[in-house]
């Protein structure tokens, strides 16, 4: 358990039955809720307060959501954001999740999935920071520093592509299905039948291996993605 009466949560939603509906729902389990009803003062909150989760609807009538949570991670806060929206096309969430969102939820939904999908981002930002510098060939992360360069040259990757290397690099040589990647990288689950994973990974593949003659993310066929320093896709 989290202590769940110390944890402030920012709610960030203007259609007023479903921000009452979370904050009822949020206080009764025990956490302490503020809820705002327009971007301005969400934005205004999300850079002056602490908050150890943010739940933000992405169409605002003053301030979309994406602009938040985008200069939220401008500003090097890296709060979780947990994305509630009622667009679901895969280029919505990939949208979302590429600025920064750690998790994106579709409208309507039930309660118990929410107080679900709350506590496991909690869980993960709870997790005790490593001081790790991880290499495979000439590639390296620097986890304490969240840095990625290859042969010296820096790499500027977003929150997920950072999340989805280090995955990656962690499991070198593993094969992991797209299911285990969507679940481990954003605690999502994706419908087999969408690109979200395979677009991530050609974006991450693109700033990782253009140029170099050694390619290090490799697709396995029927299978999944995996990082290594062989030379060929199997």
């Amino acid at each position: 358990m989290f202590g769940e009466n110390k944890v402030r949560l920012l709610i960030v939603e203007d259609e007023q039955k479903t921000g009452d509906y979370l904050k009822q729902g949020l206080s009764e389990a025990g956490f302490q809720v503020s809820l705002v009803r327009n971007g301005l003062d969400g934005h205004h909150l999300a850079m002056t307060e602490d908050f150890d989760l943010i739940m933000l609807d992405v169409m605002l009538p003053d301030v979309s959501g994406l602009r938040i949570v985008q200069a939220l991670r401008e500003n090097h806060n890296h709060t979780p954001v947990l994305f509630l929206s009622a667009r679901d096309s895969v280029d919505d969430r990939v949208k979302g999740l590429e600025l920064g969102a750690d998790d994106y939820l579709i409208k309507p939904f039930a309660f118990s999935e929410v107080l679900a999908r709350v506590r496991t981002l909690l869980r993960r930002g709870q997790a005790a920071p490593q001081s790790e510098l991880l290499q495979v060939a000439d590639l390296q992360l620097d986890i304490a520093k969240r840095k990625a360069s290859r042969s010296g040259a820096k790499i500027a990757l977003s929150n997920q592509e950072f999340s989805l290397l280090e995955l990656l690099m962690r499991r070198r040589g593993e094969v992991l299905p797209r299911s285990l990647i969507a679940s481990q990288v954003w605690d999502m689950n994706f419908d087999s039948d969408t690109n979200v994973i395979d677009v991530a990974i050609r974006r991450l593949r693109g700033k990782i291996d253009d140029g170099f003659a050694a390619k290090l993310i490799h697709t396995v066929r029927g299978m999944g993605y995996k990082l290594d320093d062989e030379q060929s896709d199997a």
